[in-house]
Protein backbone atom coordinates (compact mmCIF):
# COMPACT_ATOMS: atom_id res chain seq x y z
CA UNK A 1 0.00 0.00 0.00
CA UNK A 2 1.42 3.35 -1.03
CA UNK A 3 1.24 6.09 1.55
CA UNK A 4 1.32 9.77 0.66
CA UNK A 5 2.00 12.31 3.37
CA UNK A 6 1.28 15.93 2.58
CA UNK A 7 2.31 19.10 4.33
CA UNK A 8 2.53 22.82 3.76
CA UNK A 9 -0.98 24.16 3.53
CA UNK A 10 -2.21 27.17 5.45
CA UNK A 11 -3.66 30.65 5.34
CA UNK A 12 -2.02 33.31 3.22
CA UNK A 13 -2.96 36.70 1.85
CA UNK A 14 -3.54 37.23 -1.83
CA UNK A 15 -0.25 37.65 -3.63
CA UNK A 16 1.56 35.45 -1.15
CA UNK A 17 3.27 32.10 -1.56
CA UNK A 18 3.06 28.60 -0.13
CA UNK A 19 4.90 25.38 -0.85
CA UNK A 20 3.20 22.02 -0.56
CA UNK A 21 5.14 18.80 -0.09
CA UNK A 22 4.11 15.20 -0.61
CA UNK A 23 6.32 12.27 0.36
CA UNK A 24 5.52 8.84 -1.03
CA UNK A 25 6.43 5.43 0.33
CA UNK A 26 7.80 2.83 -2.03
CA UNK A 27 9.24 3.50 -5.44
CA UNK A 28 8.88 6.48 -7.76
CA UNK A 29 5.48 7.14 -9.32
CA UNK A 30 3.84 9.56 -11.68
CA UNK A 31 2.44 12.14 -9.30
CA UNK A 32 0.09 15.04 -9.33
CA UNK A 33 -1.60 17.74 -7.33
CA UNK A 34 -5.33 18.17 -7.48
CA UNK A 35 -7.66 20.52 -5.63
CA UNK A 36 -11.26 20.70 -4.64
CA UNK A 37 -13.07 23.84 -3.59
CA UNK A 38 -16.41 23.74 -1.75
CA UNK A 39 -19.24 22.87 -4.09
CA UNK A 40 -16.89 22.16 -6.97
CA UNK A 41 -15.46 19.06 -8.56
CA UNK A 42 -11.89 17.97 -7.98
CA UNK A 43 -9.63 19.43 -10.63
CA UNK A 44 -6.07 18.89 -11.75
CA UNK A 45 -3.53 21.51 -10.73
CA UNK A 46 -0.22 20.06 -11.91
CA UNK A 47 1.30 16.67 -12.66
CA UNK A 48 4.81 15.36 -13.22
CA UNK A 49 6.15 12.02 -14.33
CA UNK A 50 8.14 9.56 -12.25
CA UNK A 51 11.51 10.92 -13.36
CA UNK A 52 10.65 14.59 -13.01
CA UNK A 53 9.76 15.22 -16.63
CA UNK A 54 6.72 16.29 -18.62
CA UNK A 55 5.20 18.72 -16.13
CA UNK A 56 1.67 19.84 -16.91
CA UNK A 57 -0.23 22.77 -15.42
CA UNK A 58 -3.84 23.77 -15.47
CA UNK A 59 -4.35 27.03 -17.31
CA UNK A 60 -5.55 28.67 -14.12
CA UNK A 61 -2.18 28.19 -12.40
CA UNK A 62 0.25 28.33 -15.30
CA UNK A 63 3.02 30.83 -14.66
CA UNK A 64 2.26 30.98 -10.93
CA UNK A 65 2.71 27.39 -9.72
CA UNK A 66 5.67 25.08 -10.19
CA UNK A 67 5.68 21.33 -9.65
CA UNK A 68 8.99 19.61 -8.98
CA UNK A 69 10.31 16.50 -7.32
CA UNK A 70 13.30 15.30 -5.35
CA UNK A 71 13.65 11.64 -6.19
CA UNK A 72 16.25 11.05 -3.50
CA UNK A 73 13.54 11.92 -0.99
CA UNK A 74 10.66 10.56 -3.07
CA UNK A 75 8.98 13.89 -2.54
CA UNK A 76 6.97 16.10 -4.87
CA UNK A 77 6.57 19.81 -4.30
CA UNK A 78 4.10 22.41 -5.45
CA UNK A 79 5.44 25.93 -5.19
CA UNK A 80 2.52 28.34 -5.33
CA UNK A 81 3.24 32.00 -5.95
CA UNK A 82 0.97 34.99 -6.57
CA UNK A 83 -1.86 33.20 -4.85
CA UNK A 84 -5.40 34.34 -5.49
CA UNK A 85 -8.57 33.86 -3.44
CA UNK A 86 -9.84 31.51 -6.14
CA UNK A 87 -6.94 29.18 -5.32
CA UNK A 88 -8.62 28.43 -2.00
CA UNK A 89 -9.30 24.68 -1.83
CA UNK A 90 -8.23 21.41 -0.30
CA UNK A 91 -5.15 20.28 -2.18
CA UNK A 92 -4.53 16.58 -2.68
CA UNK A 93 -1.39 14.76 -3.71
CA UNK A 94 -1.91 11.67 -5.87
CA UNK A 95 0.25 8.88 -7.23
CA UNK A 96 -0.12 6.52 -10.18
CA UNK A 97 1.89 3.29 -10.28
CA UNK A 98 2.36 3.61 -14.04
CA UNK A 99 5.70 5.16 -14.90
CA UNK A 100 4.77 7.21 -17.94
CA UNK A 101 6.52 9.53 -20.32
CA UNK A 102 3.47 11.79 -20.08
CA UNK A 103 1.74 11.56 -16.70
CA UNK A 104 -2.05 11.35 -16.60
CA UNK A 105 -4.07 14.51 -16.06
CA UNK A 106 -7.34 13.02 -14.89
CA UNK A 107 -7.95 12.14 -11.27
CA UNK A 108 -9.45 8.76 -12.12
CA UNK A 109 -6.07 7.49 -13.28
CA UNK A 110 -4.48 8.01 -9.89
CA UNK A 111 -4.70 5.13 -7.48
CA UNK A 112 -3.30 6.61 -4.31
CA UNK A 113 -4.24 9.81 -2.57
CA UNK A 114 -2.97 11.88 0.30
CA UNK A 115 -5.18 13.12 3.11
CA UNK A 116 -5.47 16.61 1.67
CA UNK A 117 -4.21 19.93 2.96
CA UNK A 118 -6.23 23.13 3.18
CA UNK A 119 -5.01 26.21 1.35
CA UNK A 120 -6.89 29.40 2.11
CA UNK A 121 -6.09 32.66 0.34
CA UNK A 122 -7.62 35.78 1.83
CA UNK A 123 -8.34 38.89 -0.21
Amino acid sequence: QVQLVESGGGLVQAGGSLRLSCTASGRRYDMGWFRQAPGKEREVVAVINWSGGSPYYADSVKGRFTISRDNAKNTVYLQMNSLKPEDTAVYYCAADRTQSLVPPRVSGRYEYWGQGTQVTVSS
